[in-house]
């Protein structure tokens, strides 16, 4: 198991994936961020089709920390070691992008390090082969935080405030295997609106979140021999993503994938 970024960039990744199959091991990525509450709660509406066809999905990971912090690696290493926030952050958003709405065909980003030293503010957007627009941000410069998610559908919206608990019930001592673990109060639900006169709009009860899953996910595909939870080859197509998000911003343009239908026509 191999905590994300699975590797810096794509290739890195590719040569990873490949001297794990010649090995003959598994190989895992920790992208445990599928199993959070307001990700199960969301991938529960498209289900059951609550929200018609999705137009625009919206994710944020954002912080106010306006001084570096010069002990964490993260901050001061640059990109090419796994620094900045766009390796950190930026992997779980386009994993969940790519979980729920799947391939996309063009990228366009910018990245920004305001506070010097690894890039500490993006925006990313995305173009799924679906049709679905997914917009990215993640940042330690936000001083008045976005909604975690903001999905807009024909049929209705979806917006979740928080940001699931489980890590924070871990740093205080929750025991994960407790049957509550996981469980978000009401006041921490989404709502769905259709438009301003739906007020406060909708509650939605959230799904439960379920971290453990992931590691039980792990073990039945070391011991029974089923499928990871989450494939390398997963990883390494969200490292795809992140790389032509890299080329955007350093570049200032949209970035069509190889192999989409956009590149082929050119």
């Amino acid at each position: 198991m191999v905590d994300k970024p699975l590797a810096t960039n794509a290739a890195a990744g590719r040569r990873l994936v490949e001297s794990a199959r010649a090995a003959g091991l598994a190989l895992v990525p920790f992208h445990n961020r599928r199993w959070d509450a307001d990700h199960l709660t969301l991938r529960s509406l498209l289900e059951r089709g609550v929200l018609g066809d999705v137009l625009r999905y919206e994710a944020r990971f954002e912080r106010w920390r306006p001084a570096p912090d010069p002990s964490a690696w993260r901050e001061a290493l640059p990109a090419t070691e796994g620094g900045g926030v766009l390796l950190d952050l930026g992997v779980h958003l386009v994993d969940q992008a790519l979980d729920l709405f799947g391939p996309v065909h063009a990228v366009y980003a910018e990245v920004e390090a305001r506070r010097g030293g690894a890039d500490d503010d993006v925006f990313v957007a995305l173009h799924h082969d679906t049709g679905v627009r997914s917009h990215l941000w993640a940042g330690t410069m936000a001083g008045a935080p976005g909604p975690r998610l903001r999905v807009l559908g024909s049929q209705a919206a979806f917006v979740h405030e928080a940001l699931d608990g489980q890590e924070a019930a871990l740093r205080a001592g929750a025991d994960p295997a407790a049957p509550a673990f996981g469980a978000e109060p009401p006041a921490r639900w989404g709502r769905l609106l259709r438009g301003e006169a739906d007020g406060a709009g909708e509650p939605v009860p959230a799904e439960p979140g379920r971290w453990p899953a992931f590691y039980a996910g792990v073990a039945a595909t070391l011991c029974d021999g089923d499928p990871p939870p989450v494939r390398a080859e997963e990883a390494v197509a969200g490292l795809e993503v992140l790389d032509a998000a890299r080329v955007s911003a350093e570049e200032n343009r949209v970035v069509i994938l190889p192999g989409s239908p956009d590149s082929a026509a050119k």
